[in-house]
């Protein structure tokens, strides 16, 4: 263990555990649900349509004093709305084709009103809303009230959803073919739900890592500032 980790983000913060507990739900979905492997999935990827509202979000509210930022975002928070969406959205075709079974001969390509049925059918709404009640108390608690809003650039939120998404799915939907093809053990289900959670508090850590190790502007000007000498 470094020391920065405990200086730049305590790993017992709130927003750690309220992370921990709302991918603890799952545990509860396999144990006392039966969940197999299809809901986690869809769980897993309605997660990542939370992360992209939430980033579009501190895009737009990154750098408030910079007068130029403003101008950039005009672009490119659309631009980050479209190209997450449509890479969300090839990954939830895959979800739900796979996993789902949506991808049998007769079925329709998959849409919105398909996921909204899922949801409903296996009645996940209660665990949406705690999965978006934990990343939005993170970014109301980290981003606004810690003031990582203040240096957070917009071409690094432009590209940090990208490399959670990519590293932590492919573990995960490789996971989930392994359980399928046996047969959905119990077993198998909780580690993937363990792996999950490792993975995203590893990349929670690393994110408010690097945002601490960010000098605010106001304090940057002040440091570059010379001081005068004392009096003799």
């Amino acid at each position: 263990m470094t020391d920065l980790q405990p200086k730049a983000f305590q790993r017992l913060s709130p927003t750690v555990i309220a992370l921990v507990l709302a991918n603890l739900i799952p545990v509860y979905g396999v144990l006392a649900l039966g969940w197999e492997v299809f809901p986690i999935m869809l769980l897993f990827w309605m997660e990542n349509v939370v992360i992209g509202g939430l980033n579009a979000l501190k895009m737009l509210l990154s750098e408030p004093h910079d007068r130029t930022k403003w101008l950039a975002k005009l672009f490119l928070v659309p631009f980050f709305c479209f190209h997450y969406g449509m890479f969300t959205m090839v990954h939830g075709v895959f979800v739900l084709g796979f996993f789902g079974k949506q991808f049998r001969q007769g079925a329709a390509f998959p849409s919105l009103g398909d996921v909204i049925g899922f949801i409903s059918e296996l009645h996940l709404g209660w665990a949406v809303l705690a999965l978006v009640a934990s990343h939005a108390f993170s970014f109301g608690y980290n981003y606004l009230w810690r003031g990582e809003f203040r240096t957070s650039s917009l071409q690094s939120l432009m590209q940090q959803p990208y490399g959670r998404v990519v590293v932590l799915h492919l573990a995960i939907l490789g996971g989930g073919f392994l359980i399928m093809a046996l047969k959905s053990p119990t077993a198998g289900l909780l580690l993937l739900v363990v792996l999950k959670i490792i993975l995203d508090v590893r990349s929670h850590w690393k994110e408010h890592q690097r945002a601490a190790s960010q000098p605010s502007s106001a304090f940057s000007q002040s440091a570059a500032r010379p001081t005068s000498p004392p009096p003799s």
